[in-house]
């Protein structure tokens, strides 16, 4: 049997785990909830290697599977499609497989939820990998879309999953909002893109046979320029970019397994994913090419000065999955479609690592998430330590761990683009290695800083937490091998081979100058070099950090995330919840309720006034019939 055949089945059967875990949450045991809700993932995730396998076949070409009309209205025909090829396949792996894991570690970590929430939080979870399957496997941007919204939703849920605290509601809907704000711009592009082809099936419009866009003569056409640019800001939405990055942070009101699935392997990368599915549309305009560059490279910079100050465990986390969307912005702006893709699945491994293992500490600190009230854990909590140690390193970009061969690989491209570039991008990635060695050792080394209870209470997590953090660590060790640069081993970027057919045509518009070897080994042993000093001089700096001495200056600027959230809220949030009181007591009491309640009022009066006619005195009626008689005689006589 063909697995592209029955590729419907990996989005399935995570939308029925989400129905049985839901619907069954008041009945369903914990045990039966998590192993249901962690094995349609599971088998989502053979399928998915299963489709792997068959993409991987030579010769293999990109199949489109319709299963039926999704809309019709005169000439504009959209079906329910997927597409399948390389890039698809891809995605499916990342999804699922670390999908899988965060859901097995889920069952330990949310063990202390009540039956009904624990089955509530499972399906709200699985509802997140169906929403953000059926965005990679959409076959145009209508079903792509449905995806969009679907993975917006599930964080919603999932982020103010505590609702009885109004913060995490607030947390929940202020990412709602805003990734309305970006899904404006998408929806636009949409139309934009029918009412010039007629179409939004990808297969039509970047199919060469079909003469859409790949076929365009004209390079940076409004129109090219002009839809790119409105998806790019969905894009901007979605994967936290400057200026909509701001709920990300406050993302992490939700459960910590649900920080991990929103930044590793759903939501944020869907903008990646999304300008990466479009590379040809990209390619085509090489003005918004250099806006996307722009904006990811000051994203990069600008999360990663936030995070060298921020004292909560997650927020630091929050801040770096930021900084490293903008390191696949800055990848994509320079045509590097490969490579990003590349960072986002060595992002996928290192930072569900980090998430999960904050979650260990987390759990073993009674929730405490300060890391300023930690320290000394390393002793007590082994396996976390380690693999926490191990996604620092990948992260930083230390060979040969994971986050080197694909940051670096950005970091070259970008560097035969303008130098300029490369620097500001050895900048960033220095400023990572800071604050994630500083957050290592103010929470693993020293001494303990927090209460006694909570010092009685430090263990290692359950082996349903440490394993999963395991595999992601040896994946987070060992997966840059899959994109080992030329000047290293020859045909070594099997990433870059494999991905190759789906980026194929954007070629022809632009491409990344391939780098004189030498050149390339002194790039990446510069940056290497650099890193690895920083990462030292950090965790020296920190390893013994006693009390926090109070900020001043620069520092309590960057602790206060230079006060943009305040800025938002003295610009937008207050003017608007002013400009609705106005409205609200103007239009809504004064004005419609005025004339919903006048006319009350005036039949009111008005029965009020006729029911004194209503006095039962016969005389009474018998005049008023003899008035009534001569006023129809009289109106009879004039009009004849």
């Amino acid at each position: 049997m063909d697995a592209i055949q029955l590729i419907y089945l990996v989005p399935l059967l995570p939308l029925l785990g989400c129905l049985i875990t839901g619907l069954g949450r008041n009945v369903l045991p914990k045990s039966v909830t998590g192993f249901i809700g962690s094995l349609v993932i599971f088998i989502s995730f053979c399928l998915s290697i299963w489709v792997f396998s068959a993409v991987s076949v030579e010769g293999f070409t990109p199949k489109n599977i319709s299963y039926f009309t999704f809309i019709s209205v005169a000439k504009l025909h959209i079906p329910f499609e997927f597409d399948v090829d390389q890039l698809t396949a891809i995605f499916l792996l990342i999804i699922t497989g670390v999908g899988f894991l965060i859901h097995v570690y889920s069952i330990s970590y949310m063990k202390d939820e009540t039956q009904s929430g624990f089955g509530r939080y499972f399906s709200f979870l699985n509802l997140f990998v169906f929403a953000m399957l059926i965005l990679v496997l959409g076959g145009n941007y209508v079903i792509m879309y449905i995806g969009w919204e679907g993975v917006a939703l599930a964080s919603y849920l999932l982020i103010g999953y505590w609702f009885k605290d109004h913060d995490n509601n607030n947390a929940g809907r202020k990412a709602f909002i805003m990734n309305r704000v970006g899904d404006m711009g998408f929806l636009l592009a949409i139309f934009w893109l029918v009412s010039i082809f007629g179409t939004v099936s990808y297969h039509d419009l970047y199919n060469p046979e079909n003469g859409f866009i790949s076929g365009l003569s004209t390079v940076n056409s409004p129109e090219i320029v002009g839809i790119s640019l409105l998806f790019f800001i969905g894009a901007i939405g979605k994967s936290a970019q400057i200026p909509l990055y701001t709920w990300l942070p406050d993302a992490m009101a939700g459960p910590t397994p649900v920080s991990a699935l929103i930044h590793a392997a759903t939501m944020v990368t869907a903008g990646i994913y999304m300008i990466a599915r479009s590379n040809i549309l990209y390619a085509l305009a090489p003005t918004t090419m250099g806006v996307v560059a722009g904006i990811g490279l000051a994203t990069a910079i600008f999360a990663a000065i936030i995070a060298l100050k921020q004292n909560d465990i997650k927020k630091v986390l929050a801040y770096s999955t930021v900084s490293q969307l903008g390191y696949m912005f800055l990848g994509l702006g320079v045509g590097a479609f490969s490579a990003s893709v590349f960072h986002v699945m060595t992002h996928a491994f290192f930072k569900a690592l980090l998430f999960l293992a904050a979650g260990s500490v987390i759990h073993a600190m009674s929730g405490e998430q300060d890391i300023t009230k930690m320290g000394g854990l390393g002793k007590r909590m082994k396996i976390t330590y380690v693999t926490f140690f191990i996604a620092c390193l990948a992260i930083a970009g230390i060979p040969p761990f994971a986050g080197f061969f694909s940051k670096d690989e950005i970091l070259a491209a970008a560097y035969s683009q303008n130098p300029v570039l490369y620097i500001l991008g050895v900048a960033g990635s220095l400023l990572t290695a800071f604050y994630m060695f500083r957050l290592l050792a103010m929470t693993f080394k020293g001494k303990f800083r927090g209460t006694e209870e909570q010092e009685h209470h430090i263990h290692e997590s359950p082996p349903t937490m440490t394993v999963p953090l395991i595999i992601l660590a040896v994946l987070s060790a060992i997966g840059g091998f899959l994109g080992i640069p030329q000047s290293f081993v020859k045909d070594g970027n099997v990433i870059n081979n494999f991905l190759s057919p789906v980026f194929e045509q954007s070629k022809k518009y632009v491409s990344v100058a391939e780098l004189p070897h030498q050149t390339e080994w002194i790039l990446l042993v510069v940056s290497s070099v650099l890193v690895i000093i920083v990462s030292i001089w950090a965790y020296n700096k920190f390893k013994n950090y006693l009390t926090p001495a109070p900020e001043s200056g620069l520092g309590k600027i960057i602790s206060s995330k230079f006060y943009v959230d305040e800025i938002y809220d003295a610009v937008f949030v207050r003017p608007y919840h002013s400009l609705s009181a106005f409205l609200n007591n103007i239009f809504d009491k004064k004005g419609i309720d005025g004339i919903v309640n006048g006319v009350g009022k005036s039949v009111n009066y008005g029965s009020r006034q006729l029911r004194l006619l209503q006095s039962g005195q016969v005389g009474s009626y018998l005049l008023l019939m003899v008035i009534g008689l001569l006023i129809f005689f009289i109106i009879q006589l004039f009009t004849k």
